[in-house]
């Protein structure tokens, strides 16, 4: 009897050994399915320059980690954000939609509109968010760094889709500890909580940090995160050890500037070990987009692009942007089809068989069909921009800009740097684009608040004698 119980025992413990080997360090455990959501991370960084990151031709700042993003999948050469400021280009990053639609025409400020309180400046409650989109379709969520989405507690994250908030509200705060009194929205927060003053260290390495250990701690079950980096916004606050690694660059600006860009950059090579480590490669989409075009202030550099933020010329609003989807998308790709920071939204939902329960329209669209199946069709006809007197649009290689009562016509194929005013040449093409553009602008609200900077400063920007970085820069 006690020769069979042993017998019986024996073989037992083979089947429980066969089971394990048979699943895998990487598979999961009985009962437990299979996780077949891909888990999605937007990475945002602020004010960067077009042609500071070495797959789009720089060499002065090493960009290893970001490039990386492109070599193992896609890069977009003609990808534009929806605003060439910081709040609105963040709003349509997170509904996928015009922010003129919901009166969310400027930068947040003072200056409300007739109907409306300062606590209505932000974005607004009845829209719908990529975290309320990933939320509803499995996903836990989480908002890190720069929000610039209103003040008020119906604006936070945590209201607005996010099961977690780690970062501030406001456009910019300074990324080492302040030492006396600050206003509230530089408040460093961890979800309700404020994080004392006396521990912050350096703002990008905590944000980076935080996301770190967030994919640690969410690694068996599918996750959303809006990684959005205030780096590198003003002010200039860098390391001082990365200040001396760019002892070279004479301009102290610049090297300010570079030093806060390798911050960045390693930030982002920890987030892809992060996942790398946590078995997640193969199953995480990463996007990695720029807020809007570098910066009059920060020493930043569009390369042969016309323009800065603020401006509707290609140096306001093309951005850098890639995207890897191991399995999914192929390696080391360039696509110059115009797309749009719009398409984020619809995309990573597709990604993971979703359904938008949102019942508004998206202006963005899912990009996977252009991107996996050599789809050579266009997902957009046409691109639009507005903020207050300046608006624009882009269809196929036209480019038309309207200031007030001026009109200025480019092909972009021809002339990237929008040198040549064809306006007076292309009369018919003139009338096409501003029928498209009108057409467009009977769908929006009219704005809720109105830029502290007015109407003048945009009327300056867009003249066609306002030319070359030195020029650009007078006007912010």
């Amino acid at each position: 009897m006690k020769k069979n119980q042993l017998i019986i025992m024996m073989f037992s413990a083979l089947l429980v050994t066969s089971s394990v080997n048979a699943m895998g360090p990487g598979n999961p455990a009985p009962g437990k399915p299979k996780q077949t959501k891909p888990n999605v991370i937007v990475i945002v960084s602020d004010d960067a320059g077009y042609a500071d990151f070495g797959c789009y031709g720089g060499t002065q700042i090493p960009t290893p980690n970001i490039d990386a993003i492109a070599k193992q999948g896609i890069r977009f050469t003609d990808a534009y954000v929806s605003a060439s400021v910081c709040a609105p280009s963040r709003a349509g990053i997170l509904t996928g939609r015009y922010q003129q639609r919901f009166g969310f025409e400027h930068n947040t400020s003072t200056k409300v509109a007739a109907g409306y309180q300062l606590s209505d400046v932000g974005m607004d409650p009845a829209e719908r968010t990529i975290g309320n989109e990933m939320q509803d379709n499995g996903y836990r969520t989480i908002a890190i760094g720069k929000w610039h989405q209103g003040e008020e507690q119906k604006h936070s994250p945590l209201r607005r889709g996010f099961d977690e908030f780690y970062g501030f509200t406001g456009g910019h705060r300074d990324f080492f500890a302040y030492k006396g009194p600050r206003k509230k929205e530089y408040a460093l927060y961890d979800n309700q909580k404020e994080v004392p003053e006396q521990e912050i260290t350096y703002l990008t390495d905590m944000f980076t940090d935080k996301a770190s250990a967030f994919i640690a701690k969410n690694k068996s079950n599918p996750f959303f995160m809006y990684l959005s980096y205030n780096a590198v916004h003003t002010p200039m606050n860098a390391r001082a050890d990365l200040m001396e690694r760019f002892a070279s660059i004479p301009d102290s600006g610049r090297r300010a500037y570079a030093a806060m860009m390798t911050s960045l950059d390693d930030g982002v090579g920890a987030v892809l070990n992060a996942i790398k480590a946590n078995g997640l490669e193969e199953n995480t989409i990463v996007v990695f987009i720029n807020d809007n075009g570098g910066a009059t202030v920060n020493s930043s550099d569009n390369g042969i692009l016309r323009g800065m933020k603020g401006s509707k010329w290609e140096g306001g609003i093309r951005v850098a942007m890639m995207m890897k989807w191991p399995g999914h998308i192929g390696v080391n790709q360039t696509d110059h089809r115009p797309v749009i920071s719009l398409d984020i939204l619809p995309t990573v939902l597709a990604a993971g068989k979703g359904k938008q329960k949102g019942l508004k329209k998206l202006d963005g669209v899912n990009l996977l069909p252009y991107l996996t199946s050599g789809n050579k069709g266009k997902p957009h006809q046409a691109l639009y921009w507005r903020r207050g007197v300046a608006a624009a649009i882009r269809s196929a290689s036209w480019k038309l800009i309207r200031v007030k009562d001026k009109v200025l016509l480019f092909d972009l194929s021809q002339d990237i740097s929008e040198n040549n005013n064809l306006s007076e040449k292309y009369p018919a093409k003139v009338k096409e684009l501003l029928a498209m553009l009108s057409h467009w602008e009977k769908g929006l609200d009219q704005p809720h608040w109105y830029s502290s900077y007015g109407d003048e400063n945009q009327l300056i920007k867009h003249r066609m004698d306002l030319k070359g970085r030195e020029m650009e820069r007078l006007y912010p």
